[in-house]
């Protein structure tokens, strides 16, 4: 009965340590090593890109953005120019979602923002849907720099340890106890 007891309280201890999201924080890069002058957005699968600008950005931009993410296997979405001061795109404290095609991809490990012009900008935050990847989010809550590719990659890190997996511990709930009874027996 007391080892019954003692693997019910470890059981429990378990679902709570793991069942707790984790995330790494880190800021976005300039990422030099990069080369996306020969993207070829040839493929039929679309993208939904939700951008977030942040509160403390400009109050609007008349900067050129463009977007670029991919997963590890090198699949790769380009979109040119995705800003227009015409309909207010990137104002302060807004949110703007657009409709991306290109190459099909696994799951996004990274993404980088190009920012040309005099205004400055600062998103809050990138979400990306895809087709066969779950949805990613990348946190900027920066100033952009001009004339470089500006973001993240997380696609030569270990899949366990990247922030972009969901972290739900559901798998830690089923493999952990199953361990720890299979080493106690």
């Amino acid at each position: 009965m007391k080892a019954v007891s003692f693997l019910f309280l470890l059981q429990l201890t378990s679902i709570f340590i793991f069942s707790q999201s984790q995330s790494i924080v880190s800021q976005p890069q300039v990422l030099e090593s990069k080369d996306f002058s020969n993207i070829q957005n040839v493929g039929s699968c679309s993208f939904t890109v939700v951008i977030k600008t942040s509160c403390s950005s400009v109050s609007f931009t008349r900067d050129q953005i463009s977007l670029v993410f991919g997963d590890a296997y090198g699949n790769q979405v380009y979109a040119p120019r995705i800003d227009d001061p015409s309909t207010r795109t990137f104002e302060r404290c807004s949110t703007d979602t657009f409709q991306v095609n290109g190459p099909c991809t696994y799951q996004i490990c990274h993404v980088a923002v190009y920012r040309t012009g005099m205004d400055g900008w600062k998103p809050e935050s990138i979400k990306i849907y895809g087709y066969n990847s779950s949805p990613v989010m990348f946190y900027y809550n920066a100033f952009v720099p001009s004339g470089v590719w500006f973001g993240y990659d997380y696609c030569s890190r270990p899949a366990q340890s990247a922030p972009l997996l969901p972290s739900n511990g559901k798998l830690f709930l089923t493999a952990i106890p199953g361990f720890l009874l299979n080493a106690l027996v």
